[in-house]
Formats: structure tokens, C-alpha cells, sequence
């Protein structure tokens, strides 16, 4: 249930995150007249994942027997990739998210149009409530006992508002940047898991070979059907015998990534090109 805890965690300090923004937005600005939309906003918007929460397991009660394993399949497959995206998008906007989020309230603010805040605050929280929805059905949520995993989902909650509390006291050794350098990391693995998860399901499927079945077998160092070994499996798609095609597929998510996310960096440092006024101005006083 680690990689349930850790997903509600990450997903709880990013939605908290904004909503914190815009709570103090609004406090700054003196607009306490917004409040009450922020909150009802935060409501619909946990309405909203939950009603998709609620669609995901209502589909999967009236699908045939043999259709469910593909349906499960196809939400990991989703899930997977729906992380990878999550994490190219904060590393694009997380630098500006702020200020996006601040321009959408004061266009709405300056229209005293509250319910569109509302509308801004209700579509945000709906994004990561729906995200973590996912991820947790790709995870498996039901495939625990159910004590086990509503103790996960409260461990994540409560350690997501003293992260939160944490990160608001503008600490030097917890900051915002290191959260977010760390979490995608494990964001990252957590998204090969499942990758690999869905992968593992294929070859039992007979959809893909497992070209040598298997590679290597290094339960003697650590197996992947222990406690501990299970848990690491979970979090980063460790196998102690896992299949030839695996380890390609592995190994190919993590060349991918990796030359995505220096492209992405390599776009983010590239120097702006200066404004023309500024250029004619500096030509001129040469």
C-alpha cells in the first residue's frame, strides 16, 4: 500500500498548493467576498473526481468476465502514462503556475464574475482529484484489504498537510523545489511500475512474447514477492525474474524520459530573444 500512500501524498500537496495560492490571493487582495466561492469551488471539484471515481467502478461491475482484465490493463496503461504527462507539465509550468493562476482570478475578480473563480478554483482540484483517481485505480486499489487501503489514503492525507505545513514555513532544507525535484523522480519509477505492471500482464495475455522468460533471477538478493521486495517492485517495477521483453521496454521508458526531459530543460535555459525596442535602443546608443 506504499505506492497508494505516496500517490495520495504528492496528489494532496499539489492540489493544496493551489488552492493555497489562491486563498492568499484572495486574503492579499482583500476580496473575503471570494472566499466562499474558493471553498465551493474545492467542493465541486472534489465532487467531480469522486463522481469519476464512482463511473470507473460502476463500468467495471456491469463489464463481462473476460472483459475486466483489459479494462484493468488499459487503466494501468493510462495511469502510466498520465503520471509521465503530469510531470512534463509541472516541469513546464510549475515555474509559472502562480502567476497563471493569479491572472485567472484577477480577470474574474475585476468582473466580479465569482462564480467564475469558482469555475477556475472547481476545474483545478477536479484535475487532481481525477489524476489521483486514476493512478489509484491503475494501482489497484481495491486489491488490498480495505483497511489497509483507507489507512493508506489517511496516512497520505495527514502527511500531506504537514508537508504543506512544512513547505509554507519557507524552510532552507524542505523547500517547494527540492518536493517537486524529489516527487518526480519517484513519480517517474512509480510510472515504470506500472508500465512494467502492464507489460507483465501482456505477456500472461499471450498478447507479446517474453523473447527469454526470464532474464536472470536474483531472489537469493532480493524477491519481488516479499514484503520489502514487494514494495520496491511497486514503486519502481523491480522484478527478481522478469522477462526479456521487460527489461527492454524498461530500459527504452527510461531513454525516452530521460532525452525528453533535457529537451525540456534545454528549452527552458535557452536565453530569450531581446524585446526589438530594446535592441534598436542599444544599436542606437552604440
Amino acid at each position: 500500500m506504499a505506492n497508494i500512500l505516496f500517490v495520495v501524498w504528492r496528489e494532496s500537496v499539489e492540489a493544496l498548493l493551489v488552492i493555497g495560492i489562491l486563498f492568499a490571493w484572495l486574503r492579499n487582495a482583500g476580496l473575503n467576498q471570494g472566499m466562499k466561492y474558493l471553498w465551493g469551488g474545492v467542493v465541486a471539484g472534489l465532487a467531480l473526481a469522486g463522481a469519476l471515481a464512482g463511473a470507473m467502478m460502476a463500468l467495471e461491475s456491469v463489464l463481462p468476465d473476460g472483459s475486466i482484465e483489459y479494462f484493468q490493463l488499459a487503466m494501468v496503461l493510462i495511469a502510466s502514462g498520465l503520471i509521465v504527462q503530469m510531470v512534463f507539465w509541472m516541469r513546464i509550468h510549475g515555474r509559472t503556475l502562480k502567476k497563471e493562476l493569479e491572472g485567472e482570478m484577477s480577470q474574474a475578480a475585476a468582473k466580479a464574475n465569482w462564480w467564475g473563480l469558482m469555475v477556475v478554483v472547481m476545474l483545478a482540484v477536479a484535475r487532481e482529484g481525477s489524476e489521483a483517481v486514476v493512478f489509484l485505480y491503475g494501482l489497484g486499489l481495491g486489491s488490498g484489504s480495505v483497511g489497509q487501503t483507507i489507512l493508506a489514503i489517511v496516512l497520505g492525507l495527514a502527511l500531506a498537510f504537514l508537508t504543506f505545513w512544512l513547505l509554507q514555513q519557507g524552510g532552507k532544507i524542505f523547500s517547494w523545489r527540492l518536493f517537486f525535484k524529489i516527487t518526480e523522480i519517484m513519480l517517474l519509477f512509480l510510472a515504470a511500475s506500472m508500465l512494467i505492471n502492464g507489460v507483465e500482464r501482456m505477456i500472461g495475455l499471450d498478447w507479446i512474447p517474453g523473447l527469454v522468460d526470464p532474464l536472470w533471477n536474483t531472489s537469493m538478493v532480493l524477491d519481488d514477492t516479499s514484503r520489502f521486495g514487494g514494495v520496491v517492485g511497486a514503486l519502481t517495477g523491480y522484478r527478481a525474474q522478469p522477462a526479456l521483453t521487460m527489461v527492454l521496454v524498461y530500459a527504452a521508458y527510461w531513454i525516452a524520459v530521460v532525452v525528453a526531459l533535457k529537451r525540456v530543460s534545454a528549452k527552458q535555459n535557452k536565453p530569450k530573444p531581446a524585446p526589438v525596442a530594446a535592441q534598436a535602443a542599444s544599436q542606437s546608443g552604440r
